[in-house]
């Protein structure tokens, strides 16, 4: 017997009930293991990664010096190439100046500072930075600048392109410019490709037959993202995750078996989105606000992203997300908090111990049930 998880809105309209990360929770099974022989190693492409994590490129979390240490700590920290880093030489004095700008200026001076031109030599320089400390290299464009600077990026010498937006498709239609064919360019391109957000099965599918090597899962998630507000438009993230799970598993069939990585994006705030997100079918996540809080963020303790400075129409904001320990303390401990902040890979070793799971692999087919609250 087939069940509609459709509700009715009115009577000319229906819409499909999704769910996100704080309407599920992992359940335990007939066995458990301990921590220790836990795996959660992740590779994409050529690249072994130590741990599941991905950090956004965004201002507010990465810096050259902060994808360095994410690469020690075993993640992959992404650049934004048009940041203040590719923009300004010095941009420090400009990073304190916006955390400390009034809130009710906040969004008009990012705007001021944002509307300066990318300067490819400062791509070539922080992306050569990052590579002379021998870590994997990853950098960020928008799609309306990927065809501007991707020469630019690619002869810096990053291991892996990552082309994020709000949204992503492989179908965008303008009858102003010529848009970006991904499949062209991610053929002809030398490194691998991530390529999103995307939120829906089809949306992906579509995605994973341009030939990139990964996907990201969300639209309007995060914790500085105001699009649900601004748009009307929104992905509950859990199911979004497994949408996306669902594509990557019958592309591989399609394909004849290539295998597409899943990197949940967005909503992956606390150690528990972390698991969950994994739960649900995501290799990775790529975090934004859980790295925006440690001590050597750029921020300084505030969060935002490319929407909080669009020149016409922003949809987000900068968001006090306040410091809680170092980016080690924040990935592997020690923890001195109970809220999920701190200690996330023990977090997630410590629940695939629990519900029997030995890699992040195995884990995505733990038993989920559907169990609303309110989080604290």
């Amino acid at each position: 017997m087939t069940v509609s998880n459709e509700i009715e809105i009115g009577r000319g309209k229906r819409g499909r009930r999704a769910y996100t990360f704080d309407d599920i929770a992992v359940v335990p099974s007939r066995r458990t293991r301990t921590p220790d022989d836990v795996s959660v190693t992740w590779q994409i492409d050529a690249y072994q990664v130590d741990i599941p994590v991905v950090a956004a490129p965004m201002d507010s979390v990465m810096s050259p010096e902060t994808a360095i240490e994410l690469g020690r700590l075993g993640g992959i920290g992404v650049l934004d190439l048009e940041g203040l880093w590719t923009r300004y030489e010095n941009p420090e004095p400009l990073l304190e100046e916006i955390a400390t700008i009034p809130a009710g200026d906040a969004t008009r001076r990012m705007q001021e500072l944002y509307s300066e031109p990318v300067v490819p030599e400062l791509i070539h320089e922080r992306i050569r930075q990052i590579r002379a400390a021998g870590v994997t290299v990853a950098g960020a464009l928008s799609p309306q600048r990927t065809q501007e600077h991707w020469r630019t990026v690619v002869e810096a010498g990053v291991d892996l392109f990552v082309i994020r937006g709000t949204t992503v498709s492989a179908e965008h239609v303008s009858s102003e410019a010529e848009p970006l064919n991904l499949k062209r360019f991610i053929y002809e391109l030398d490194v691998p490709v991530i390529v999103g957000g995307a939120a829906t099965y089809t949306a992906a599918l579509h995605l994973m037959r341009t030939g990139a090597a990964g996907v990201l899962v969300g639209f309007g998630g995060g914790a500085a993202n105001t699009t649900r507000a601004s748009l009307g438009i929104h992905a509950p993230m859990a199911t979004a995750v497994a949408d996306v799970a669902a594509a990557r598993r019958d592309y591989l069939d399609e394909s004849g078996g290539r295998y597409v990585h899943v990197i949940a994006d967005g909503s992956v705030g606390r150690s528990g989105d972390l698991v969950k997100a994994i739960a649900c079918g995501a290799d990775a996540v790529m975090l934004g606000a859980a790295l925006a809080r440690a001590t050597e963020a750029p921020g300084r303790g505030w969060h935002w992203g490319s929407e909080a400075h669009h020149p016409d129409l922003p949809r987000g904001e900068r968001v006090r997300v306040g410091t809680v320990g170092t980016l080690r303390e924040i990935l592997h401990g020690p923890g001195g908090r109970a809220d999920g902040t701190l200690n996330m890979i023990g977090a997630l070793r410590k629940a695939m111990a629990t519900t029997g799971f030995s890699d992040a692999k195995e884990f995505q087919r733990v038993e989920v049930v559907v169990s609303p609250y309110s989080p604290r």
